[in-house]
């Protein structure tokens, strides 16, 4: 895809582009983001880029890592994570010095030079949803997919929900309860999930990769299933259960001007291994059970719609380089949308890159294709 050359670097002629591999995170999708950091790294052609891996720990730190890949991938049930290697790195927040600097143990620093992109690998909050995007703001360093708002509010499922509403798209049936109104009026609460047609799905508002998600077949499940999602996420949101199936697909910014890009559309279902849906497990600790199918065997009306949907989603919440959208297709045809991920899953073997593959768009040209969006973007407001 990328056809035009990498975009000039900060200085001088002869230099690669640099770009920092922003992963791991304070988040309890750190793992994950690891396991997608892997891949990237692996796919990024070094003979263009000149590659920066920086970890971010559990605990927060920023830390230079080694370029290995294969230490950050999920293996026999092993979910990976950023050692404390002891090498701080010291972000710089803006004016005329864009140097990277890195603290050792015995104090001693060492000038990393300028970036001219970061390709931030976060999943959930602290990370995916604005803070570091923000960060990198301030610091007028460029940076893959989304920008604040957008990361924010697609973050929030029920600010997503309200923003796609008031912009004519379909949602589907939800109730929100709120940390305080879970602590002023339980029985209310509690009530007004009921209200919905049983199955519901109770799930933390601000987390990603299924964490915390219960399937609920009735009102003696509920409190149990809120009090699950809350040890996520204070805020909680409860939606009714779809009959028909999820199509997904993948956006990517447009260049310049341009409309932005749909893939082909995906379908996940889960075959076996006892998953009652698509949760944390299936995702990415038992792959047996799970099929992805790219094209789904939609209608070629259903998937004009879906890719629609996912187009109109994209430009409503204001989204800049990736996104993938899920859609539900009730039995009736019609399609509502479930959510838009701003950053998603994004080994070889996630929806987004097979659907992009379908579409004649390789991994690594998609990564390459991401980074170049990110240095054609002008800094400051857009």
């Amino acid at each position: 895809m990328s056809s035009h050359p990498a975009a000039p670097p900060a200085d001088g002629p002869g230099r690669r582009t640099r770009v920092a591999v922003v992963f791991g995170g304070r988040s309890e999708e750190h793992s994950i983001s690891c396991a997608t950091a892997a891949s990237v790294l692996r796919a990024m052609d070094r003979e263009r880029y000149d590659v920066v891996p920086i970890g971010i720990t559990r605990e927060g730190h920023w830390v230079l890592v080694e370029d290995d890949p294969e230490a950050l991938e999920i293996r026999d049930g092993r979910l990976p994570h950023v050692p404390d290697t002891g090498r701080q790195v010291i972000v710089p927040l803006g004016g005329l010095d864009q140097d990277l600097r890195v603290v050792a143990t015995d104090g001693t620093v060492a000038d990393l030079g300028p970036v001219d992109v970061v390709f931030p690998l976060l999943h959930g909050p602290f990370g995916e949803d604005g803070t570091i995007q923000g960060l990198l703001e301030l610091a007028d360093i460029r940076y893959v997919g989304c920008g604040v708002l957008a990361s924010a509010a697609m973050m929030d499922k029920h600010v997503m929900k309200v923003l796609f509403s008031s912009a004519g798209l379909a949602v589907g049936p939800y109730t929100v309860i709120t940390d305080l109104d879970w602590r002023r009026d339980r029985a209310a609460a509690l009530d007004a999930a009921s209200a919905l047609h049983f199955p519901v799905f109770v799930k933390p508002a601000r987390a990603g990769s299924s964490m915390g998600v219960v399937k609920v077949d009735g009102p003696e499940e509920l409190e149990a299933a809120v009090d699950k999602a809350r040890s996520h996420d204070p805020k909680v949101l409860v939606e009714q259960g779809i009959a028909g199936r999820e199509i997904e697909c993948g956006v990517l910014q447009g260049r310049g001007a341009d409309v932005p890009r749909i893939s082909e559309v995906g379908e996940i279902t889960v075959v076996g291994g006892g998953h009652e849906f698509y949760d944390f497990e299936a995702k990415y600790l038992d792959e047996a059970s799970v099929r992805i199918q790219v094209p789904a065997g939609v209608s070629d009306g259903v998937r004009a719609q879906v890719r629609e949907v996912a187009r109109r989603a994209f430009e409503v919440a204001g989204c800049e380089g990736l996104a993938r959208v899920d859609c539900f297709v009730t039995e009736a045809g019609e399609v509502l949308i479930n959510e838009i991920n701003t950053m998603p899953g994004f080994t070889p073997f996630s929806m987004y890159p097979q659907a992009w593959a379908a579409s004649g768009v390789s991994y690594p040209e998609l990564v390459d294709e991401l980074v170049q969006l990110a240095m054609a973007r002008p800094l400051g407001l857009r």
